[in-house]
């Protein structure tokens, strides 16, 4: 064995496809000083045992990005190294069985085409003239991807491998991690069985061992083994050309081997493995099959593939797969240590996603921002309820056992529920609110009236669902009257200390240099001008602020902060979320109701919008935010939550004769599409500006402050922007949901970021980017003539620069 060097710059530990493709990326983009370590073997945890189907399309157009990257490095690799991989691009077909799932593939078309994919709908018979073996007799239609494929997955590992060594990395084996050496937090070597490696950063690529691995150093990784069975059969003349197939209502899927199928799917009713822990010296190991487990999925494909009922069963392969709470991989630098970087959890699609995962990560690692935003994959969108390692087995059994059912609209996990609540739940329970879940925490999304009838629960459908009646009173409200919400799970966090003001200046493009009293709504930038963090700045001492962000976005955004608080400064960051419950009190009787539970002066001119302010409420100090995402007059009340029944109760006293209103999250959406609100993480995030987004005003470019993201942000202002976020309406029958593909004369020029309904205007509502390599303005958006394909259908849309509520804040500046 070639000795372990003593230094190195990466040391990526794991040798399955994700680690390879890692070090083969690091490798080509010149850290050479890259070193791979395997415990084992190459591909001898996960990889060697994968099906290796590999699709494209998914429901965000980066993640199908990163997947068209591993398609197009997988049809070069062999003639590169010299080494097979078995990648045989013969596209991909998806089955519809049923006029739902028809109506779901049209969606998934329509998004494939937003995101540049030919995929192609095809009548039963046409789907069979490509995949005659199959049974048609309940098929109502298919899908094609003629650029999806499947490979080998030790081939390409290998593969992999060997460019990385040829690029000038170094790999070894049998060496097993053992420990990481760090000092004031900060990473300083990488201890083997053999030896120390000194080393400034480290990516782990460690399957299923990465959660207890990463957990050593306080990291969390959400992932957990499942059991996953695939059957080989014996030979049978299956033609070497034939695309993959899935069929999801069939819960199953197929690809060619050697003349044979390989079959397998996801099961309703998931096995988890290693619930006690993996067991020592798993390697090259397969589980015992678990034919009587197994069967299920067996007598659903008989139906398909009527020949595999007199094939030979080669194999009945079962293998441990990663799996993550909410399907997708995990992959970024880690928000508890510095230069701790993971790629696992693939979800038994890492041979697609293993090309485009290395590359994403080598770059994140090398030059410390990934290349396209990735929020939703990124290890950030994790929080406090992940750490729990049954908490995260209970819903990634859930989530696998989803993996081939329709994915609804506005659909909501039901495991681990309820997990964190409110101190109002059980209040708005009674009151009959149907929950939805983000980040473990319960949330109002609308309320049922037992006395229409309504129960609180969610049907699902591609059309307009139980609960639109419901939100549209609430909708109402809002505009007429006034609404309470319960945004207690908004992520809140304190930055104290004497520089803190030297810190947000740096760290906000927004200026937050304002006296205490003020509130800003601002921007955080990457340095490619990309919003990083959206949230809300109260300035509640000389030498301190508070800030405010959204339920989802508590790790990321508490991440951002603290790693771009310039070196020196004295201040730190505290996360106090649980500490205070929030009610929002929203809409034009909303002064008239507080003015009944205060003695403080909320008027227009006590009161100005954009100030934070401490006021009393029946005996309770009460942290009052002038602010709205709803687009009427209102107040965020931040309350310690001791007092959040007794403060609930006098709101709703005093507005008895108001009209006031419970109201949850989905009226805040429909509000604040009619509003034009931006919602990160859609509309924009780490790829979008505040130029393209029409943010520019936040961004203080006329101070002679210096903040992150400036140099870019003032280079784009005199370049010009190439892509320009729009508003469009179509007619209110057509339902929007995002991901629309949108067409400016009769061209291609991007896709909805979000879509909904707008109560008050009557009309569907959709953001999207209007995108032109030559450039784009307001005066070339509206110029167009715009059409958007719904579920490959095109209609006529009307686009819009201006909100479609109030564009001149009347109403909520009164």
């Amino acid at each position: 064995m070639t000795e372990l060097p003593s230094t190195a710059k990466a040391v990526i530990i794991g040798g399955g496809i994700i680690g390879c493709s890692t070090a083969y990326h690091l490798a080509k983009m010149g850290w050479t000083d890259t070193v791979l370590l395997e415990r084992k073997k190459l591909t001898s945890g996960t990889t060697f045992h994968a099906a290796g189907l590999v699709g494209q399309l998914r429901s965000n157009a980066n993640i199908t990005q990163l997947l068209g990257y591993s398609v197009d490095l997988y049809k070069k690799l062999e003639e590169e190294t010299g080494l097979g991989t078995g990648w045989k691009m013969n596209g991909g077909l998806r089955l519809a069985c049923n006029e739902e799932r028809w109506t779901e593939v049209k969606r998934q078309a329509t998004t494939a085409h937003s995101f540049g994919l030919d995929m192609q709908l095809l009548t039963p018979k046409e789907a069979q003239d490509l995949w005659p073996l199959m049974d048609i007799g309940d098929v109502i239609g298919a899908a094609f991807l003629p650029t999806d494929g499947q490979a080998n997955p030790s081939d390409i590992t290998q593969a992999l491998a060997k460019g990385a060594r040829m690029a000038g990395a170094k790999i070894f084996e049998d060496t097993k991690v053992t420990d990481l050496e760090i000092d004031n937090g900060k990473i300083r070597a990488v201890i083997t069985e053999h030896g120390r490696i000194e080393c400034e950063k480290v990516i782990v690529c460690a399957g299923q061992w990465t959660r207890d691995f990463a957990a050593k150093f306080g990291v969390n990784v959400p992932l957990v083994p499942m059991e996953h069975q695939y059957m080989v059969t014996e030979p049978f003349g299956v033609p070497g050309n034939l695309p993959t197939l899935r069929d999801p209502d069939r819960l199953t899927y197929y690809k060619e081997e050697v003349g044979g199928l390989v079959m397998g799917g996801y099961e309703a009713n998931p096995i988890p493995w290693a619930v006690n822990g993996i067991p020592q010296g798993f390697h090259y190991t397969l589980l015992d099959s678990n034919f009587d487990h197994f069967e299920q999925l067996m007598e659903l494909s008989l139906g398909r593939v009527p020949a595999l009922e007199t094939a030979g069963i080669k194999t009945l392969t079962n293998g441990p797969e990663s799996f993550t709470p909410d399907g997708n991989f995990i992959v970024g630098e880690a928000p508890e240590l510095a230069n701790f970087f993971v790629g696992a959890g693939f979800n038994a699609f890492g041979i697609a996603s293993g090309g485009g995962a290395g590359m994403v990560l080598a770059e994140w690692a090398a030059k410390g921002e990934p290349p396209f935003d990735l929020w939703s994959a990124d290890i950030r969108r994790f929080g406090r309820p992940h750490f729990d390692t049954d908490w995260v087995r209970t819903r990634t059994v859930e989530a696998y056992g989803k993996h081939y059912t329709m994915a609804w609209p506005h659909e909501e996990h039901d495991s681990g529920r309820p997990c964190r609540k409110s101190p109002l739940y059980d209040v708005l329970k009674d009151q009959g609110a149907c929950f939805g879940e983000k980040l473990g925490w319960e949330r109002p999304n609308w309320f049922a009236d037992a006395a229409r009838g309504e129960t609180p629960k969610d049907e699902y459908s591609f059309g307009r669902q139980n609960w639109f009646a419901a939100v549209g009173r609430e909708h109402q409200a809002a505009r007429e009257a006034a609404v309470l919400f319960d945004q207690t799970s908004f992520a809140k966090f304190a930055l104290k200390g004497p520089d803190a003001l030297a810190a947000m200046n740096w760290i906000c493009a927004n200026d937050v240099d304002k006296p205490v009293g003020a509130l800003v709504y601002t921007q955080m930038l990457n340095d490619r001008g990309g919003i990083e963090c959206d949230l809300t700045v109260g300035r509640v001492a000389h030498d301190e602020f508070y800030i405010v962000t959204g339920t989802g976005y508590a790790t990321h955004d508490f991440d951002w902060i603290r790693r771009n608080i310039p070196d020196g400064l004295n201040c730190q960051l505290f996360d106090i979320t649980s500490s205070n419950a929030v009610l929002s009190l929203m809409g034009p009787k909303a002064r008239d109701i507080l003015e009944q539970v205060t003695r403080d002066d909320v008027s227009n001119e006590g009161f100005k919008f954009g100030t934070i302010r401490t006021i009393g409420i029946a005996g309770c100090p009460v942290q009052a935010l002038r602010v709205t995402y709803v687009g009427e007059l209102g107040w965020e009340l931040h309350l310690p939550v001791e007092y959040a029944h007794t403060v609930y109760e006098a709101l709703m006293t005093a507005g008895k004769d108001h009209g006031l209103i419970n109201a949850g999250y989905r009226a805040i959406e429909s509000l604040r599409l009619e509003k034009g609100y931006r919602a990160w993480g859609s509309d924009i995030g780490a790829d979008h500006t505040p130029l393209e987004s029409g943010l520019g005003w936040a961004v203080k470019l006329r101070k002679n402050i210096d903040f992150k993201g400036r140099a870019a942000a003032e280079a784009q202002k005199a370049d010009g922007v190439k892509k320009m976020l729009a508003c469009f309406t179509v007619d209110p029958e057509v339902v929007l949901l995002g991901r629309e593909t949108i067409y400016r004369n009769g061209e291609r020029v991007g896709w909805l970021t979000s879509g909904g309904y707008g109560h008050t205007i009557g009309q569907s509502i959709g953001y999207g980017y209007v995108r032109n390599p030559d450039g784009v303005d307001a005066e070339f958006v509206l110029n167009g003539d715009y059409e958007l394909e719904v579920a490959t259908q095109r209609v006529k849309a009307t686009v819009h620069m201006q909100p479609l509520y109030d564009p001149r804040m009347t109403r909520v500046k009164v």
